[in-house]
């Protein structure tokens, strides 16, 4: 997987040392009260999905620039926000792996920590002086927003839908690799059938990257720093068990499930709703989800005309389908 990342970012190499050092300066401090939590998240810059989509993104329409640069910089730290909040939100002492800001901290210094990076975040769009990008940016953080509240809501819902379960993802995680690649193809003013298909790819790309992530949660691994079940403890239902029981019809496995998301649930029926989920092909049917996506995804560049380019984003949608962290 490693190698496999390396040949993704092998085209845009010497512009992810530009972000790198851009980014790193954006998100340092002067003030030791400030820097000290701040370097607790650059510490954390993770595999650099979200930069190297608006990168690539943008490579394909000529020489990256400045204006790219500042758009990959302000997407990643609106993500990084994002997740220092959902992290006191939703109570998680852990991501990665790793102790959470506010475990650290405390909620008022990482709530505080994310509004400062989401307004570092705002300050990076303005610095691409195009005001299509400023307000894709502002309509993203909705967006988010949204995605999050409208999960709160569903956990409330008796309905168990895939049509749900996608709005939700859409808003929650697929729009911001949207957002990435719709905004490496502004940043070079790129035509509005690039713009479309740059989003598009994106949009694929989240979608398959939260159906891979929710996979996770019917597996043990402690190197995903996700215990097995988590999601179904916060009330949560998935692609691969929202089929497993619409295909089934198994009356006492949509009660297990209503149970869930009235936070009834105990652990042994978690543990058996999971293992119903594998034993009615909840696993293999999101796993063909993501196949079908992809082969949409692949076809979306297929007109690329930088081969680097193109391969790399093949080679990007195949790591995330096939990630394993």
């Amino acid at each position: 997987m490693k190698s496999q990342l390396l040949e993704i970012r092998r085209p845009i190499e010497s512009e992810l040392a530009r972000y790198a050092t851009l980014f790193e300066k954006v998100l340092s401090h002067k003030e030791s009260f400030m820097d000290k939590p701040l370097s607790h998240v650059r510490a954390k810059k993770g595999k650099l999905m979200r930069p190297i989509l608006v990168l690539l993104m943008a490579k394909e329409w000529g020489e990256v620039g400045e204006t790219a640069l500042h758009s990959a910089v302000t997407l990643e730290l609106l993500h990084t926000a994002s997740l220092v909040h959902d992290d006191v939100v939703d109570e998680s002492n852990e991501r990665r792996g790793q102790p959470s800001l506010h475990k650290v901290y405390d909620n008022k210094v990482a709530v505080l920590l994310g509004d400062y990076m989401l307004a570092l975040s705002l300050h990076q769009a303005a610095l691409t002086q195009q005001v299509e990008i400023v307000e894709e940016v502002a309509k993203l953080g909705a967006t988010l927003s949204e995605g999050e509240i409208l999960q709160l809501a569903n956990v409330e819902r008796e309905e168990l839908s895939e049509e749900a379960y996608f709005a939700i993802i859409r808003n929650k995680t697929s729009a911001l690799f949207s957002a990435c690649g719709k905004l490496g193809a502004m940043a070079q003013h790129a035509d509005g059938e690039y713009c479309r298909k740059a989003a598009k790819f994106g949009e694929i790309v989240g979608l398959c990257f939260q159906i891979r992530d929710d996979i996770f949660d019917y597996f043990d691994d402690a190197s995903i720093g996700k215990p097995r079940g988590n999601d179904m403890r916060e009330g949560k239902l998935t692609l691969p068990v929202i089929y497993a029981i619409n295909h089934s019809g198994d009356v006492a496995a949509r009660e297990l499930a209503l149970k869930v998301k009235r936070f009834e649930a105990a652990a042994e029926d978690i543990a058996q709703l999971i293992e119903f989920t594998k034993e009615n092909g909840g696993i293999e049917y999101a796993r063909q989800t993501m196949e079908s996506l992809r082969a949409e995804a692949v076809n979306l560049v297929s007109g690329f005309r930088n081969a680097d380019v193109r391969q790399a984003l093949e080679q990007y949608i195949d790591f995330v389908i096939g990630r394993d962290f």
